[in-house]
């Protein structure tokens, strides 16, 4: 399982060590976007709540999981990013992993400063035709004024998502300390919890990461 607040990398490891490894990247966003897109019962009640604009509780959530967990695929093992996001999600996944005979391995935390989470968020450009993302600082666009690359392949202009800018990342960080951060604590109490430094290039975050997963 990889924790860590929103920018600190999740994704980009999970790709990462499922290129390697073979594992499949359980990632709630994409369960719920495949379910709701499949129709399927839970992805229809999932919908329901999106669609107002409300939580999808965590039931259904946990409920989603399970149903990718028990797929063939994830037999030998899974990378969880994402989930789960509080202390009852957690111990709702406990009681999940027991009902199927599996086990959670590794809690590893990606720890970012909050002013490089900042900086990371609100500097992030997405073309909106490709999705390719660009960073202004970090990994800018090679043409100017910003468009994916030279303006031939995407002949489009990068945007910032709504919810790279300023205010909404600085909410989003807050519901991280409210909500998830007590989820440290909770692997701490479970001697499963282990941290790297994520203020690094993804590379060299990455190889600490396999070496700590051994």
């Amino acid at each position: 399982m990889l924790l860590g607040a929103p920018g600190a990398g999740k994704g980009t490891q999970a790709q990462l060590l499922m290129q390697e490894l073979g594992l499949p990247q359980v990632s709630t966003g994409d369960i719920l976007r495949a379910a709701v897109k499949e129709g399927t019962p839970l992805g229809l009640e999932a919908q329901s709540y999106m669609n107002r604009g409300a939580l999808v509780p965590d039931a259904v959530v946990v409920g989603l999981i399970e149903d990718r967990l028990a797929r063939p695929d994830a037999g030998g093992g899974w990378i969880l990013d994402g989930f789960p996001r509080t202390p009852a999600q957690a111990e709702a996944l406990d009681g999940l992993l027991a009902h199927l005979a599996q086990s959670l391995e590794a809690v590893v935390l990606i720890d970012v400063p909050e002013a490089q989470l900042i900086e990371r968020l609100t500097g992030r450009r997405t073309c909106p035709l490709c999705k390719r993302i660009f960073h202004v600082r970090f990994n800018p666009p090679p043409a100017a004024p910003p468009f994916c690359t030279d303006h031939t392949d995407c002949p489009s202009e990068l945007v910032q998502r709504p919810d790279d800018t300023l205010e909404v990342v600085s909410k989003r960080l807050n519901v991280y300390r409210e909500s998830t951060e007590p989820l440290i604590r909770y692997y701490q109490e479970q001697q499963k919890l282990t941290s790297v430094d994520g203020d690094r290039s993804p590379e060299v975050v990455y190889s600490e990461l396999r070496e700590l997963l051994g």
